[in-house]
């Protein structure tokens, strides 16, 4: 009997000991948007044209490096968010062929990374009110710690891809 109580006291010991502890977690912090990690000023680090016909009939070449044509080398962009990392206007500057507007507005599709696979849009604007969409740009990879972007602009006709873009970018600290 007295093993017993001996047991019953210590398991009771035990499980008070544990339920006493108080986790602390820290203080609540807001989740990391893309907005953060797309903000900024963004430089080249390559420019390629796809030929998306070519590139899904394995006809060669399908692309072509636009790098180092065209001023592209002068290429950069900035995209701007207010105090609340929401997005306000982007511009691009450089002596360099548009192909897509050089100045406007932008938003993503979506706050945060998909878990899906799906790329996120940065959705370009001619108005403040985000009401007139000028293009899309798929962010094709985030920006981590390597301070770098990959963005594809998609031209189609008649619903079918004939050529893209891939912007490779560079963060300018």
């Amino acid at each position: 009997m007295k093993c017993k109580i001996m047991y019953v006291l210590a398991i009771g010991l035990c499980l008070l000991s544990f339920g006493c502890n108080e986790i602390d977690d820290g203080d609540y912090v807001a989740p990391i948007t893309i907005y953060e990690k797309v903000n900024g000023d963004w430089s080249l680090m390559s420019l390629k044209m796809v030929d998306e016909f070519a590139k899904a009939n394995a006809i060669e070449p399908s692309e072509e490096n636009l790098s180092t044509l065209f001023n592209y080398p002068d290429f950069k962009i900035n995209f701007n968010v207010d105090t609340n990392n929401q997005p306000t206007s982007y511009e691009v500057s450089g002596n360099v062929p548009p192909l897509f507007a050089p100045k406007g507005y932008w938003k993503l599709s979506t706050d945060f990374q998909l878990t899906d696979g799906t790329a996120t849009k940065i959705l370009l604007y001619s108005d403040a009110q985000k009401t007139q969409k000028t293009d899309e740009l798929l962010i094709k990879s985030v920006p981590g710690n390597n301070e770098q972007m990959e963005i594809q602009l998609v031209r189609t006709s008649g619903g079918a891809a004939f050529v893209s873009y891939v912007f490779k970018l560079k963060a300018i600290n």
